[in-house]
């Protein structure tokens, strides 16, 4: 990951040991004005753009605002033609499957079906490489949201896609699916989860030198 001042077309994203991650994130409005740390100013709208370009660019099917470094509740999520599980690293985009985008602001959940669903394999963009089955997640949820015009939404989902908005709203309260599984699920991954914390470590150092050359090019 490197940090950079120049527009983007994706965002580099924060990996498991990045704070930002942990941090419960603030409402945010249409309106407002975001920084995403090492980049310039942009509205709510460029950001979700940019929020979707970079989980194409990874081959995801939902990205959360903290995986960009910004503590705001906002996720940005896509429906393909057939239910997609998160694949980082994939030769190409999967736009021409896109059947749905998202982009959801100060989400609440109510779930809608209590019956819990453990069959789907679960990923995130952050934890990249790693995948458990088990996660337990409600078969329906309804979400209420405001969207990029300010106009206040209800969506209703089941199975694949509701798994898919819980997982972001998790992201937005700081808590990652490995969270949601036995301790030793995650301490079967030590080694991979504490190569991907150095690399955060190393990505926020040459992160606070970019914010650090952009505040002197200002004075």
């Amino acid at each position: 990951m490197k940090a950079t001042d120049a527009p983007p077309r994706i965002y580099p994203i924060r990996l498991y040991g990045d704070p930002v991650l942990r941090r419960k994130a603030k409402p945010v409005q249409p309106g407002d004005t975001l920084t995403v740390p090492g980049f310039g100013p942009q509205t709510v709208r460029e950001v979700a753009n940019t929020m979707l370009e970079t989980m194409f660019e990874a081959r995801g099917v939902g990205l959360a605002a903290p995986q960009v470094g910004l503590s705001v509740r906002l996720f940005v999520a896509v429906e393909y033609e057939d239910d997609e599980e998160e694949n980082e690293g994939g030769d190409k985009p999967l736009k021409s499957r896109v059947l749905r985008e998202f982009v959801m602001l100060n989400p609440v959940l109510t779930v809608t079906d209590k019956k819990k669903d453990r069959a789907y394999q679960e990923g995130c963009l952050s934890i990249p490489g790693i995948y458990e089955e088990g996660v337990a997640r409600a078969r329906g949820v309804q979400v209420r949201y405001t969207d990029l015009d300010g106009q206040e939404r209800t969506l209703e989902a089941d199975d694949y896609l509701a798994r898919v908005f819980q997982h972001e709203t998790d992201h937005l309260d700081g808590v990652f699916f490995l969270d949601r599984l036995p301790p030793e699920v995650t301490e079967d991954y030590r080694k991979e989860l504490a190569a991907m914390q150095r690399k955060s470590k190393q990505f926020l150092a040459e992160l606070a030198e970019v914010q650090k050359a952009q505040r002197e090019s200002r004075e």
